[in-house]
């Protein structure tokens, strides 16, 4: 072996290896695009399966946990007018005046804190907050916060309970 073949196989051996992401990071690149599908099912009524097979199509997904992507995409589109439900008595407007992105947003907090209980609420939070800075307008984050808080008050009050008294 050459030394420039020694040379190039000891850079590729010493070159640190990519880490594979963390399971939160998977399922806030989830929500990310669960977001986007979701925000694209709300504006064109195009059926979930197709928005779902362009994903697919469309974007890396290797970058987020599928499972969960599909699971959110679904529940959300499928349960929209449940999850309004539960969450439009906080709103300080009509549901019809909200801006699409943070109505998107409520939709899928609402689902992981009424739906995922394995999912702790201040996780939820935290990820619709997140989610806001990174596609909503200047202070949606602050909006989003408040109601998905005040929902969580209602849905996970034994969790904040138990979270309290340690």
């Amino acid at each position: 072996m050459s030394e420039v073949d020694k040379s190039t196989q000891q850079k590729a051996e010493s070159k640190p290896k990519a880490k594979k992401p963390s399971r939160s990071q998977l399922r806030s690149a989830s929500r990310s695009f669960a977001l986007q599908a979701a925000y694209q099912w709300q504006m064109n009524q195009t059926p979930v399966n197709e928005i779902e097979a362009q994903f697919t199509v469309d974007h890396d997904l290797g970058t987020c946990d599928k499972v969960y992507f599909r699971e959110l995409i679904q529940g959300v589109t499928f349960n929209a007018k449940k999850l309004d439900d539960l969450y439009e008595t906080l709103l300080d407007r009509p549901l019809s005046e909200l801006d699409p992105i943070e109505l998107t947003i409520l939709r899928i907090g609402s689902f992981e804190l009424s739906e995922r209980l394995d999912v702790p609420y201040r996780v939820v939070i935290n990820e619709g907050v997140e989610l806001a800075k990174s596609f909503g307008a200047t202070e949606s984050h602050k909006y989003v916060n408040g109601i998905l808080d005040k929902l969580a008050q209602r849905v996970r009050r034994e969790e904040i309970a138990a979270r309290r008294e340690r």
